[in-house]
Order: structure tokens, then sequence, then C-alpha cells
């Protein structure tokens, strides 16, 4: 089955991961995950590169991963929830691949991410505000990249994963 690249958006803990594993088992192309890639390529995670060059610094870092990494062949990229924000990597993603935007609810993120220390954004007294916050501003950009929108709330990710590959053979990019 000849595909080309497919990239997995939406909100933290919306499963991008999870179900990009499984995804990319099913395709037959390569996994990767936009945030693992940084943390590799600088040698230090996430919240560290917050810490030390703020957010604008992680966000430059993750253009130049996403950038590169659409260039490849034959991968299923995970991208970081913010990696929306930027418009270099919104046309990057639109442009050089299928896009699927993993779609949950704020319950469903706090449960999901509540006990998980390497997302910065989440470090403060109420979690729910920030991401009730970043769904506002984020959704519409996911939606503006999205050939495929998908729930996940409350679904098995094989479920998730199943239901993702039959819309993409609706619309003809696998068979």
């Amino acid at each position: 089955m000849a595909i080309h690249n497919v990239y997995l958006v939406g909100p933290m803990g919306a499963g991008k991961s999870t179900i990009g594993r499984l995804l990319s088992a099913e395709l037959k192309l390569e996994f990767k995950d936009s945030d693992k890639e940084i943390e590799d390529r600088c040698g230090c995670n996430i919240p560290w590169i917050f810490d030390v060059e703020g957010e604008q610094g992680f966000r430059d870092r993750e253009v130049i991963a996403i950038d590169e990494i659409t260039q490849e062949k034959d991968v299923l990229m995970a991208t970081g929830g913010g990696a929306v924000l930027r418009k270099e990597n919104r046309n990057n993603l639109k442009n050089r691949g299928t896009v699927v935007y993993l779609k949950t609810s704020v319950e469903q993120q706090l449960a999901r991410t509540a006990k998980d220390k390497n997302r910065p954004l989440l470090q403060i007294d109420n979690p729910r505000d920030v991401l009730t916050k970043l769904m506002a501003q984020r959704d519409p950009l996911y939606k503006e990249v999205a050939d495929i929108t998908i729930y996940t709330d409350e679904r098995n990710p094989k479920y998730v994963v199943q239901e993702i590959l039959k819309r993409l053979a609706e619309i003809n990019i696998i068979e």
C-alpha cells in the first residue's frame, strides 16, 4: 500500500503518541514524535528547554524539527499540542501529507495528563483553566490544517486507529 506521510495534531492528552504508534504499524510507516525528536536532538527534556530557553526557544526548535521530518518519506508523525501555533508548521503539515486532528475534551485531557510532569504548561495550580484557554486558541488552527477529524474521548486507541484507516480510505489516501 503506497501512502504518503500522515501527521497527527491535537491537544496534549488526545492520544497522538499512542494512536500514532498503532497507526504507523498498520500503515507500515516509520513513527516519529516531534517532541521526542526535539529532546533527542538537544539531549535534554522539554521542561528543561522551557526553563532555559522559554516557550519561544522550544517553538523555534519545533519549527526546524517539523520542517525536516515532513520532508522525509513514509513517516507518521505525532506533533506536540502547540505545533500548529506557527504558520510555518501549519503550512508544512498541510502541504506535505495528510493531517488527522485527534480531538478531545478538556475533561479527557485533565484525566490523561494529571500526573504527567513532562508538560511544562500544566505545572500550575489550575491546569483546567490553561487547557480551556489553549483549546480556545488552538482548536481553530487544528481545524485549519486537518484533512480528517476524529474524536478520541473515552475510546480505545485500537478503535480510533480503525476509524482513521476507514476515513483515510474514504478520501483515497489508502485502498
